[in-house]
């Protein structure tokens, strides 16, 4: 009876590597979430203390606008030209590098109204008058009937041939 004692003791040998892996998970949840999330949550207040007037700004809803004036806890941007509005600091995303503002400049938002046709062409957009429009849809038509005829009339040689199977095998 002692000797079946001896051999489960002996068995039961991992007790070493439990502690160890009891230990280990704690550590990797550390390095893997916590340290990085803290390193983020840093640079973010960082970035919000040295928010200056002037520096062009992307928010968390992806509004590019420039600095005009920072309180406390608060910021004024400039989204277009006249119209501003007040954001929280923690609303600011990133800093925008001046590569970055090149990127989202007039000609990519196309901000100028002085000829729409000129916008269209470079859109790739095609102009259509009433006219054309018009003969496009009849054409449509067109096309849309004979597919219909098509299918009624394949429809009605496939009865057709089913009828005469059935005749043939009676």
């Amino acid at each position: 009876m002692g000797g079946d004692m001896i051999i489960a003791a002996e068995s039961g040998g991992g007790g070493a590597f439990n502690l160890l892996l009891l230990l280990a998970i704690p550590l990797v949840f550390y390095f893997l979430l916590i340290r990085p999330q803290n390193k983020r949550r840093k640079e973010q207040l960082q970035m919000e203390s040295n928010l200056q007037p002037g520096a062009r700004v992307m928010t968390t809803s992806g509004m590019r606008a420039t600095v005009l004036s920072v309180d406390d806890d608060g910021v004024l941007l400039e989204i277009a030209p006249g119209v501003e509005v007040s954001f929280v600091k923690q609303a600011v995303m990133r800093v925008l590098q001046d590569d970055d503002v090149k990127g989202a400049g007039a000609d990519e938002l196309d901000l100028d109204d002085d000829d729409d046709a000129d916008d269209a062409e470079r859109d790739g957009a095609v102009d259509l008058t009433k006219d054309d429009a018009a003969d496009e849809v009849e054409d449509v038509d067109d096309d849309e009937d004979d597919d219909v005829e098509a299918k009624a009339g394949e429809k009605a040689g496939a009865k057709a041939g089913a009828k005469a199977g059935r005749k043939s095998s009676d």
